[in-house]
């Protein structure tokens, strides 16, 4: 509806195709709620063993990257090694969602996992979790993460809620709105409100 509505304001105000756009006499639906599933400690303990036992090599550490960071997959997926720094852990995304580069701190296991995968990384590509036949192109985790889920006994939980648990465990240990959006990198302080409501 937005788009058709742009669309028509064009035709509208700059091409004079139409006198009045139609969009206006249409009522916009009500945006759906954002989802709040959130990893509890037992969930997260059992899904990290899973992943740790996974035939997929790459599914632990990506998952507590995804975990430590909040990074997107998207952003998990495409990062290359030449924006990691291991040595003071920080890697820096040029490929957000928003646009804009954000800066990410790597600490704790999942810099230490990562340290360890660095010592085994492949030559042939700059990504960080290539797919092992077409190195060019970023690693399919789907499968091995509904695997590692059923084998968990998690349900309902998407690859996405990993970033909304990143952001929920910091709501609960206290952050503020402000520093949630900024380890998220999301520009409106009204998207992080929904992690600050349960603390």
């Amino acid at each position: 509806m937005a788009a058709l509505s742009h669309a028509f304001t064009i035709a509208v105000n700059e091409w004079q195709w139409v006198d009045d756009s139609p969009m206006r006499k249409v009522k916009k639906p009500t945006e759906a709620r954002g989802r709040d599933r959130f990893l509890s400690e037992s969930e997260r303990e059992r899904l990290l063993i899973a992943c740790k036992e996974s035939k997929n090599k790459m599914l632990l550490i990506c998952v507590v990257l995804a975990l430590a960071t909040g990074m997107r997959q998207g952003e998990l997926m495409t990062l290359k090694w030449c924006y990691v720094d291991l040595k003071n852990g920080v890697a820096i995304l040029h490929e957000t969602k928003n646009g804009e580069k954000r800066r990410i701190a790597i600490t704790g296991y999942a810099l230490e996992l990562l340290r360890d995968y660095a010592k085994v990384r492949r030559i042939d590509t700059p990504l960080l979790f290539p797919s092992p036949t077409k190195p060019q192109q970023p690693i399919e985790l789907k499968k091995s993460f509904l695997r590692a889920l059923s084998v968990a006994q998690i349900d309902n939980f998407h690859w996405h809620d990993l970033r909304h648990s990143a952001a929920s465990y910091l709501a609960m240990n206290g952050a503020s709105a402000t520093e949630i959006a900024a380890f998220t990198g999301h520009k409106s302080l009204a998207m992080v409100a929904r992690y600050t409501q349960y603390c």
